[in-house]
């Protein structure tokens, strides 16, 4: 949940730094911190933001060719200056750290005994030290982090530089995101390659296990035993315009209204396909989907919110058993292992660690078919599955995901779709309706973002409330806790989301006037049920906000209150009524002066437990 960024150039690399982290602010932070090598290791860190320690760099007359840079995200120890990486091992050794180190105490222990001292609660201290004793044994730089990786337990994305070598920097990565940026004359690493975008885009992912020694004639990989490794050269394909915010006031903002394009983007797969066919999937789709009986997704947040909407569709399009699991559960529970199941992850960012680790319990019991869904190429987890899509949302920067989610349920669409053709379940007459409603999906979706203004007037209501309450039936229940979500983690304002039934058992208590209501009321065979719950909640005195269809004949009245989104799009329509809920957040969040893109206490890949 932290950023990296390192360089060794023939220039100045500290303005390279800087930039880097600064397009790594979007994945959350509460401190940053660079260190250099100029004969000498010098340091400076701040807690808050990056243009904090920008002045600070400056005005200490910051300059060398090697260089460290880090936001971090507290996981060990408060939001202190002495917490922030880079963390030093006696003048020596200078590192930076993303993820978590679980026998951290036991090193410490066992460093103490060695005569270390720390001067931080953090476990990322520990591989300092570690490193600068295997250092001091007679180990070189590279031969020193191969050997103190070895004797951590946990997760580590690391960049290390020492005084004593100021030609390289080596790096390490397990479970953490980590890529190494290949220039002429100059190389980096980063933990995203948004960090390093602007100097170049050849880039090489490592894997698990591997470390890199980086110079800037070269560089080096070898594997998790320390044998030396090839590994592919990608030309990224992430834009410096898909970075910057253009004409828009914040990132979620842009990304709210880039929707139609991703959306249209990620629906020309299926098109380009022919319709749905395994091969939107991989080469190995056909033989892998063929006799799948059921489907288990594992998913985190907004993702997995995706799976719940999919689990409608895939049962009531292809008649297969869905589950849906928050990963970070299915993985500490025992699993009844199926080998027909199709096991699918989804994740935006594709490094999401409790997914990943959740993915690789599946795969420990015996699952061959898994697929991953996911918006980043080669990122981790499409990497360890056997079947892989990718949706078309670009660059998503602001922490509250919005098109990735559109374009994750446009992917789970096409599998339901796919699925029920393999099963001869979907009928050719079915899938041209299927085809021909994404075909219009795009303009829907258009459609209902040009309801902003009205939901602007709502939103301004509702940043004077501290709770609020949503409610959905069937499909779009799901889309009722998105909404929910969206609002208490970029206004602050406390909101729970239940099945509209459910409402009578319990949540109708909560109700009264200052807690507003939202309700998702498509034009659907629910709707009836949908009104009854509505007078429920008007006859206790609270207050109604109702996003209903321009077909659904749904009258305003004292307490009720209608947005009407586009006519009801049929069996793609949560895709749609996701537009006003992330609106109505958004706008939220403006009333209330929020910080809308970088929310407090979160980040935008979830990288640790």
């Amino acid at each position: 949940m932290c950023g990296i960024v390192g360089a060794i150039a023939d220039r100045d690399v500290v303005p390279l730094l800087i930039d880097g982290l600064k397009r790594l602010e979007y994945r959350g932070y509460d401190s940053a911190g660079l260190a250099v090598v100029d004969g000498e290791v010098r340091r400076v860190r701040r807690t808050g933001r990056v243009a904090e320690m920008e002045a600070a760099a400056q005005a200490e007359g910051f300059r060398a060719a090697l260089g460290i840079g880090h936001t971090r995200w507290a996981t060990h120890g408060g939001v202190t200056e002495s917490n922030a990486h880079p963390h030093i091992s006696h003048g020596e050794i200078a590192l930076v750290h993303n993820g978590i180190i679980e026998n951290h105490e036991q090193q410490r222990e066992r460093l103490r005994a060695l005569g270390y001292a720390f001067e931080s609660q953090t476990d990322t201290e520990v591989i300092a030290h570690l490193i600068h004793h295997y250092r001091s044994q007679g180990d070189d730089l590279l031969a020193a982090l191969q050997r103190a990786v070895r004797e951590l337990d946990g997760a580590y994305a690391l960049a290390v530089v020492d005084k004593r070598e100021p030609g390289r920097l080596v790096a390490a990565r397990m479970g953490c995101p980590l890529l190494v940026g290949l220039g002429e004359g100059e190389n980096f690493v980063a933990s995203d390659v948004s960090a390093i975008v602007s100097v170049t885009r050849r880039v090489i992912y490592l894997e698990e296990g591997d470390t890199a020694e980086v110079t800037r004639q070269g560089v080096r990989i070898f594997d998790a035993e320390g044998r030396p490794a090839q590994r592919e050269v990608h030309v990224s394909d992430v834009s410096l315009a898909s970075l910057e915010l253009g004409p828009y006031r914040h990132f979620m903002q842009k990304e709210i209204h880039e929707q139609p394009r991703a959306i249209a983007d990620t629906i020309e797969a299926v098109v380009d396909a022919g319709g749905f066919s395994p091969a939107l999937f991989g080469a190995d789709a056909q033989a892998l989907l063929r006799d799948v009986d059921r489907v288990q997704i594992l998913a985190c947040g907004t993702s997995h919110y995706a799976g719940l909407v999919a689990r409608y569709w895939i049962e009531a399009i292809a008649g297969i058993p869905c589950a849906v699991d928050i990963a970070s559960e299915y993985r500490y529970r025992k699993v009844v292992a199926d080998p027909r199941q199709l096991v699918v992850t989804i994740s935006q960012s594709g490094e999401t660690l409790d997914t990943m680790e959740a993915l690789k319990y599946a795969k420990s019991l015996g699952h061959a078919k898994t697929l991953a869904i996911c918006n980043v190429p080669e990122s981790a987890i499409p990497r360890a599955s056997a079947l892989v899509f990718y949706t078309r949302a670009g660059a998503e920067i602001g922490v509250a995901s919005t098109k990735a989610f559109t374009t994750q349920l446009v992917a789970l669409f096409a599998l339901a779709g796919t699925l029920a053709r393999l099963r001869g379940a979907l009928t050719e007459a079915q899938q041209a309706e299927y085809l021909e409603a994404l075909r219009h999906l795009p303009g829907s979706v258009q459609h209902a973002l040009n309801l902003e203004p009205q939901i602007v007037a709502w939103a301004e209501r509702f940043a004077t409330k501290e709770h609020a309450l949503f409610l959905g039936r069937g499909v779009h229940y799901p889309i009722a806790l998105e909404g929910a979500l969206k609002l208490k983690e970029i206004s602050y304002i406390h909101a729970e989301a239940y099945p509209a039934g459910e409402l009578k058992h319990g949540p109708l208590a909560l109700v009264d006037s200052e807690m507003p209501v939202v309700v998702i009321a498509p034009n659907d065979s629910l709707l009836e049920k949908v009104k009854s719950n509505i007078q429920e909640v008007r006859a206790r005195g609270g207050e109604m906000f109702v996003f209903a269809d321009a077909d659904s004949h749904f009258g305003e009245s004292e307490g009720v209150h209608v947005i009407r989104t586009p006519r009801h799009v049929g069996v793609l329509s949560p895709v749609v009524h996701a537009i006003p809920v992330q609106l109505l957040a958004y706008h939220a969040a403006l009333a209330r002066g929020t910080d809308v893109d970088k929310p407090r206490n979160l980040a935008k890949s979830v990288t640790v437990e």
